[in-house]
């Protein structure tokens, strides 16, 4: 099983299929709906659910190509590789989840993407940027530039999905643009283990025709709503494909999404997705202390219904109404405490880049080991590299969690955990997070020539400064 957009392979065997309508109705009922028929009205016919559901997303789903290198085993050497590595061509799917051009696709789909170019359903083909990336769930957040808002998807729920219940998957099939299959939903809660570093929990398992390119698409209930997204397929099976249920989804993109890391401003909110019996809720799950939240008023346990007039209901959309906010600007809140409404002034400040008296760049050298300096994408373009920016490693402190992991002068930092660090002020903002304990050994990715090697750095949590 495989679950990669470049590799997946999946035997379809096609199947004949008849229906049958009949009616046994008058002559003259015939000759009535014929004159509709000459009308147009007939044409409603054709109009189903499923066509109705796909016109609704269509122009929300965008088709990713783009080449990677990858290291070829022993026994595939000299097949127009060089020195063991070879261009190989990909595809993928992604979903516009912001309208100024903000897209979740599946991580495998653009990790080692030189240049992940990017087809909106207009046909327009941009260039896109990697903006954050968790490996574990194997999702991505890229950055359409466009100077028009593209069509958001609409967001579903998967907390009542139904077995049996019809589904509809869009997606850049084998290169085949915005191809749809339709199926049902087969199974819920699904465990699937793709690879020795990649297992998936609680998927969704469909007989809808997943293929490769169809990763980082929608998967559709009959309203048009997405309710996951389509991830791996069964090499071998037929109408056994899996996608990531969209609540899990939306709790992944708001972390990567987090306007106070993509911004580097600070609002002191730390909220979750919760439901009432149907409705997703935006409840604070706690408040930083010293932040504006906490000199706002917000309370653990609002229940944010508004951000600056736009209206919110999960986490995510917290997050996507503070980005582009700038330091100083004044954003009213509207809550809900203990049932009753309330109107919270929030003060946008200025992202830490500091703890006490210890800058980032003496953290950085006691707690990981590196000295790092900016080096901007300009510089990285000459890579042929996709990331937005980076950190120049220009030393190596001996026996620290860098030198044990093979760090070397003149790697480039790319990324920490499920976050990129193009400036000193993303990794800050990663050796500050409360949960920083939690996410050990942390995870990195260095650009060492053209390609991204990773490694598990143990950091020592006391020595973070917490």
């Amino acid at each position: 099983m495989t679950h990669h957009a470049f590799y997946s392979i999946v035997q379809l065997r096609s199947r004949g299929r008849r229906w049958l309508c009949w009616a046994s109705i008058a002559g003259c009922l015939v000759a009535s709906l014929a004159a509709f028929a000459s009308a147009g009205s007939a044409s409603e016919l054709r109009r189903t659910a499923i066509v109705k559901a796909v016109e609704g997303a269509r122009a929300s789903v965008i088709n990713i190509h783009g080449q990677k290198t990858v290291r070829l085993s022993d026994d595939t050497q000299g097949l127009g590789s060089v020195e063991g590595f070879r261009q190989v061509n990909g595809m993928g799917t992604g979903v516009v989840i912001d309208p100024r051009g903000y897209v979740i696709t599946n991580y495998h789909v653009v990790e080692g993407v030189g240049e992940i170019q990017v087809a909106t359903a207009d046909q327009k083909v941009v260039t896109a940027q990697l903006v954050a990336h968790d490996p574990k769930t194997d999702l991505a957040i890229i950055k359409i530039p466009t100077e028009n808002k593209l069509p958001a998807i609409r967001i579903g729920s998967s907390t009542d999905l139904m077995p049996g219940e019809p589904v509809i998957a869009v997606g850049n099939a084998y290169g085949y643009e915005h191809t749809v299959t339709r199926g049902i939903i087969s199974a819920l809660h699904r465990t699937v283990q793709v690879s020795d570093e990649q297992k998936y929990h609680d998927l969704i398992q469909t007989d809808a025709s997943i293929n490769p390119g169809n990763s980082g698409g929608p998967l559709l209930n009959i309203d048009g709503e997405m309710i996951g997204i389509n991830v791996a397929v069964r090499v071998g099976a037929q109408g056994i494909g899996f996608a990531i249920p969209v609540d899990q989804v939306m709790d992944v993109a708001a972390r990567l999404l987090s306007a106070e890391r993509l911004d580097n401003i600070s609002h002191g909110v730390v909220e979750t997705t919760k439901w009432d019996n149907e409705t997703p809720q935006c409840v604070v799950q706690s408040v930083r202390k010293n932040s504006p939240a906490e000199k706002g008023g917000l309370l653990a346990g609002d229940v944010v219904e508004s951000v600056g007039g736009t209206r919110v209901d999960r986490a995510l959309d917290f997050e996507r109404a503070l980005l582009g906010r700038k330091v100083g600007e004044e954003v009213a809140l509207s809550v809900r405490r203990d049932g009753q409404p309330k109107t919270i002034s929030l003060v946008i400040a200025q992202g830490e880049s500091l703890t006490g008296a210890r800058t980032i760049d003496d953290r950085a050298w006691d707690v990981l080991g590196m000295k790092l300096d900016v080096l901007s994408a300009e510089v990285l373009h000459r890579y042929n590299t996709r990331y937005r920016g980076g950190l120049k490693v220009v030393a190596v402190r001996p026996d620290s969690p860098a030198a044990e992991q093979g760090i070397r002068r003149g790697d480039i930092l790319v990324g920490m955990h499920i976050w990129e660090t193009i400036s000193p002020d993303n990794v800050a903002y990663i050796l500050n997070r409360e949960d920083f304990a939690d996410i050990q050994p942390v995870k990195f990715y260095i650009l060492r020539g053209t390609e991204t090697l990773y490694g598990h750095m143990n950091v020592s949590v006391d020595s973070s400064g917490k």
